[in-house]
């Protein structure tokens, strides 16, 4: 069963905790102490990718779910003369969306400090082009809330090249069970698999066959589960849907991905995704998405021999200001629930 209060509870501490690609200890750390409170052992690959096998009925399959638990950041590229930070871009986050976003700057040494991602032309009252300037990541930079005025004002408080720099999520969940944030894309199906784990500890359910639920850490810059367990025969990646143009996706439906930009994901796999779905009377839909990869296709450009299909709760805006609603969470749940059982 679907708990929607635990899951919104999870969810909503792992979107607090920063992981930009790249940066993911302390997200990993977080879910593997979640996980292991829940009774699970877990192992950690030289990459980073978190892996916790479920033995199931038939022993001589094994199935593999993926979420990624690395999100979008930014990192400094470089430190300007007056004290302020130029950045570049971890995955592919938005820009336009960032100009005004408060940010902590997490130095090398586990220093943290704040500031402000602007444009460079950040009042109305002082540039022309205020309004009309392009918000890349060209034309953004960090002010720093500290009392700096040049490059060495910084480099002395120890922020160099190289630094994450971390926006906040701002997180909100409205009464009528909207999630608003940054980064659900792809935390919201963490916290589902995370829920699916629970549930079948708590319930006693025993999986149709062996599975292994990789939490990846470099997904949003394409090679999260390049590589994967060498007995994983199928591979279900649990990411985000996307809703816009021609696409039939809500903010309360599970996505089914037909095909994305790496190609169409296996026939009979995502037939019958769809037909459990249909047989559940799940909200759902079936789409394309021509600018979208996932850990899925990132297995299979690394040469994994596996079929392989991709589900997820539809998320608004996606790499911009995040929303979606706890029915696709739910949703998700029973289809991911379903497929583990059959």
């Amino acid at each position: 069963m679907f708990k929607r209060d635990g899951t919104i509870s999870f969810l909503t501490k792992l979107l607090s905790i920063n992981s930009p690609t790249g940066y993911t200890n302390n997200a990993v750390s977080f879910l593997r102490e979640t996980i292991e409170d829940i009774g699970y052992e877990t192992m950690t690959t030289p990459k980073g990718n978190l892996i916790v096998q479920v033995d199931g009925e038939n022993a001589a399959v094994t199935r593999g779910l993926s979420a990624h638990v690395d999100t979008l950041g930014l990192m400094v590229r470089s430190i300007n003369s007056d004290g302020t930070l130029s950045l570049t871009k971890l995955g592919g986050p938005l820009t336009p969306t960032l100009d005004g976003e408060y940010c902590d700057i997490i130095t090398r040494d586990d220093k943290v400090y704040t500031g402000t991602i602007l444009s460079k032309s950040p009042s109305i009252h002082v540039f022309k082009d205020a309004s009309t300037k392009e918000r890349d990541i060209d034309n953004l930079i960090v002010k720093l809330d500290e009392r700096v005025e040049s490059k060495e004002d910084v480099e002395n408080i120890g922020i160099q090249n190289g630094d994450i720099v971390a926006y906040d999520p701002k997180v909100v969940i409205t009464d009528s069970g909207f999630i608003k944030s940054r980064f659900l894309d792809d935390k919201a199906s963490v916290a589902v698999l995370v829920s699916i784990l629970k549930m079948m500890k708590q319930e006693d359910v025993t999986p149709a066959t062996n599975l292994k639920f990789i939490f990846s850490t470099y997904e949003e810059v394409g090679h999260g589960a390049a590589w994967i367990p060498e007995d994983i025969t199928e591979l279900l990646a649990v990411d985000m849907g996307c809703i816009g143009l021609d696409l039939d996706c809500t903010e309360y439906d599970v996505s089914i991905c037909a095909k994305d930009s790496s190609g169409p994901y296996d026939y009979d796999m995502t037939t019958r995704l769809m037909n459990f779905a249909k047989d559940k009377a799940l909200n759902y839909a079936v789409d394309i998405y021509p600018m979208y990869g996932s850990d899925a296709s990132a297995a299979m450009s690394g040469g994994a021999n596996i079929r392989a299909a991709l589900i997820g709760p539809g998320v608004s805006s996606s790499h911009g200001m995040e929303r979606t609603h706890i029915d696709a969470l739910e949703n998700t749940f029973e289809l991911v629930s379903e497929y583990i059982q059959n």
